[in-house]
């Protein structure tokens, strides 16, 4: 971890009110972020080796390295040293200054990050050294900005850094990350980047133009400066002449011109409110507030005055006695500091200190919420990797229930206290989970998290597995809550989340289906959990049946749980498309890892077995024994369009219904995969489940369709076996294959039932075709019997006047 220093200098400069000071004032101090720096730093000691090579004081080699220049001392001012960049680091800021614009506000993070590094670091050395806070006790960071001269300064009371650090720390990059720093760049030109090769300071350069950096060490009496600008190749040390820190750092960032907006207090704000609102230590900006002033209103006292004199000279008084002024309130623009990041990380905190408001307030606060969470998890992993979070569970769903593939936002990454982001949730939570909201803070993660660093870490992993199983540690204890209210509640808002869990999460699919919760024909009212169903089986039941429809009425009206129902076998009614899915991986279900396990069948395919005793199965055996005539003449009637015909047991109101196989799609599910936009139609041929006829042998129809076969009527039972498989599709969940024939037969149907006779119809409507057919053939020998007849030329009579006139 690295540290640096800040100085009251800043306030009392400010007091001052001399020039001197208010340019002190804008310049803020800030170590270099890095494994190197950090070591190096919490060391005290001077750069090792390692350090030392890749420092640019090293001797000059061919030209290249650092070359030491002295600068003529004057007595206004120190001397000072210049450095050359060494070619690698050269590059390095080149890169910096002129490639990387993306998410340029990271800069403020990484100075405040580093500042609260140095902060650390003094109270640490205070622990066995008090004499390191002594002239200014108080630890913070100050952020001031000046307008007009284009100027942010951040400063810091931390430990700040003699000669020989600042050319350590701000005069190389990290010891061995330049290069592969480098070359992530040129690859990617991304600013998420920086940070992670200890070059956090050098985030600076992204919207400064000249940097200068004053810090006091208490380790020596002199105070230094360092100063370079961006796409110089040197930068210089000397003795600072303004020796205004007690201790720490101060930075002084030259804005650019297309930076001007980080001058502003509110940008600055916005920024600390965002990436390091939780940050141990206090962050003060120096900013403009109103201060109201309570002031005498001239106008409104002399007409109050003039109101008073005019009733005394209705009264025949003298002028009345002065009337009390009226004030007014006029507000003053005061500048002062003001504390920034008054919001506690309560995460940081120990549960039992943490009020259940405390809890409350913060997720709603934290995360634009209105409604109380249902349940909160806090918990802190110690050991090898350490780490803190609260998660919780919300009130309600989002207004637009998100996309189970759409990226989240409901995991805020922390390091240090310092925000890092919101949008690594897939690697910190599976997306089934995505509801859950929280915070992450790891000490062990880099200041700046990229993805590829988060798919790869270790430490990730064991993050997000801690996370999961927290999170399904607080569902289980919410569905265990006395009432259930709130568990129902959760569960209509996210309970397609759990089943996606059960199909996505192989390793937890176990502890999440205990989670699950569907109608049943015991519970279609409420909801009822698959421990509840095993514990309302009869002794011989073995399985959990379901049935899956679009709704519970229509899972109740299905043909196939007639008589399941009827002899007290409870049945799960699935309602939502996916619900199939998620049983059909889930396949068997055990309330105890050592119990027995039961198989979860699917009542709409085949092989369903009602547990019969040995009286039922010899009965049913006799049965199809006798309809075996029917059986035949239907498979032979209905040809490929079913794989076979068969004697049901578990029909009970119905003649017959439309069974699959137990390999491939049920109808619910083929008419799922139907709709989907982007079906395959390959699969679908492949997927569909055969169809199997399973007849009712005591039902009306099937006993008429046999007698027609002892009658050797078979031209009236195919008409039957026809409409008897159509409207088994349609009862059974498919798709009739032509609606319009379909609704032929059964209009020709309804005119039966109308009285009509349908025998007689048919005759006239042959009759009827044939007839213009016999007419055109007996055409010509009609016209041959009939004469032929001349017609006689006559001369045309023209009548001069007109007859009814004369008759008038």
């Amino acid at each position: 971890m690295m540290l640096r220093g800040l100085s009251s200098g800043m306030r009392q400069v400010r007091a001052q009110g001399s020039a001197s000071a208010a340019s002190a004032a804008r310049p803020l101090p800030l170590l270099a972020r890095g494994n190197g720096v950090s070591s190096a730093l919490l060391s005290g000691a001077a750069p090792c080796a390692a350090v030392a090579a890749a420092a640019s004081l090293r001797p000059l080699p061919a030209g290249r390295g650092p070359v030491l220049t002295r600068a003529a001392a004057t007595e206004a001012e120190p001397a000072s040293e210049t450095f050359t960049y060494q070619a690698e680091v050269d590059r390095l800021m080149d890169m910096i200054v002129n490639s990387l614009y993306s998410n340029r506000e990271v800069f403020l993070r990484e100075l405040i990050s580093n500042a609260s590094d140095a902060l650390d670091k003094a109270r640490f050395l205070s622990l066995t050294d008090p004499a390191v806070l002594a002239g200014r006790e108080e630890l913070d960071i100050r952020i001031s900005a000046d307008k007009e001269k284009g100027t942010l300064t951040i400063e810091d009371s931390g430990i700040g850094m003699t000669r020989e650090q600042l050319l350590s720390n701000l005069g190389t990059i990290a010891r061995s990350g330049t290069r592969k720093f480098m070359e992530a760049m040129a690859a990617k030109g991304d600013t998420n980047l920086i940070g992670q090769f200890g070059v956090g300071f050098y985030s600076a350069f992204l919207v400064a133009d000249r940097v200068r950096v004053q810090s006091k060490s208490p380790e020596e009496s002199k105070q230094w400066l360092w100063e370079a600008a961006a796409g110089s190749h040197q930068y210089s040390i000397r003795e600072d002449s303004v020796k205004d820190l007690v201790r720490g750092t101060r930075i002084t960032l030259y804005l650019k011109e297309d930076a001007a907006e980080m001058a502003d207090t509110v940008k600055i704000t916005q920024l600390i409110k965002q990436y390091s609102q939780f940050i141990a230590f206090p962050i003060k900006v120096y900013a403009p507030k109103k201060e109201p002033r309570k002031v005498e209103d001239v106008e409104a006292t002399k007409k109050k005055q003039a109101a008073a004199d005019a009733k005394a000279k209705e009264a025949g008084e003298e002028a009345a006695k002065p009337v009390e002024p009226v004030m007014k309130t006029e507000y003053d623009e005061v500048w002062d500091w003001r504390l920034e990041n008054e919001n506690k990380p309560i995460w940081t905190r120990s549960p039992k200190d943490v009020s259940e408001t405390a809890y409350n307030d913060f997720f709603k606060t934290t995360f634009g919420e209105f409604l109380d969470p249902l349940a909160h998890v806090h918990f802190n992993v110690e050991g090898t990797i350490e780490f803190s979070s609260i998660l919780y569970i919300p009130g309600m769903a989002p207004f637009e229930q998100q996309n189970m593939m759409q990226r989240s936002k409901s995991i805020k990454l922390y390091v240090k206290r310092v925000f890092i982001s919101d949008e690594f949730d897939e690697d910190l939570m599976p997306r089934y989970l995505s509801f859950v909201k929280g915070v992450v803070d790891s000490s062990d993660l880099p200041l700046n998290v990229s993805r590829e660093i988060l798919q790869e870490s270790r430490i990730v992993r064991v993050i997000r597995k801690q996370l999961v199983r927290r999170s399904i540690e607080m569902l289980e204890e919410l569905a265990g809550k006395e009432g259930g209210e709130d568990y129902k509640t959760f569960w209509e808002a996210f309970g397609r989340n759990i089943k996606y869990g059960v199909i996505e999460d192989t390793e937890n699919r176990e502890r999440l289906s205990k989670l699950l919760r569907f109608s049943s024909s015991k519970a279609e009212e409420s909801l009822t959990s698959l421990d509840d169903y095993i514990g309302r089986m009869g002794p011989a039941q073995k399985t959990i049946y379901y049935m899956a429809a679009d709704s519970v009425a229509a899972a109740r009206a299905a043909p196939f749980v007639e008589a399941m129902v009827a002899k007290g076998i409870e049945v799960l009614y699935l309602t939502e498309p996916i619900d199939e899915a998620c049983v059909t991986n889930l396949a068997k279900y055990g309330p105890d890892k050592n119990g027995p396990q039961y198989e979860l069948v699917d009542v709409s395919k085949e092989g369903v077995s009602l547990d019969e005793g040995e009286d039922e199965k010899k009965k049913a055996e006799e049965v199809a024994k006798d309809m075996a005539p029917v059986v035949d003449f239907l498979k032979k009637a209905l040809g490929e369009r079913v794989e076979k015909v068969t004697v049901s047991n578990r029909l009970l109101d119905s003649p017959c219904a439309l069974v699959t196989s137990k390999v491939g799609w049920s109808a619910n599910m083929e008419r799922i995969m139907r709709s989907q936009a982007l079906g395959d139609a390959r699969a679908m041929d492949y997927m569909k489940g055969r169809k199997i006829m399973e007849i009712n042998p005591g039902h009306d129809i099937i006993v008429g369709i046999k007698t027609l076969l002892k009658e050797k009527d078979e031209d009236r039972a195919r008409d039957l076996s026809e409409l008897l498989y159509e409207t088994a599709l349609i009862t059974s969940g498919f798709q009739v294959d032509s609606p319009k024939d379909y609704a032929s037969k059964v209009f020709t149907l309804m005119k039966i039932a109308l009285g009509y006779d349908i025998l007689s119809e048919a005759e006239e409507q042959a009759a009827a075709a044939a007839a213009p057919a016999v007419a055109e053939a007996a055409a010509p020998k009609a016209e041959a019997a009939i004469p032929k007849v001349e017609a006689t030329p006559v001369d045309a009579e023209v009548v001069s006047d007109d007859p009814w006139k004369k008759s008038a």
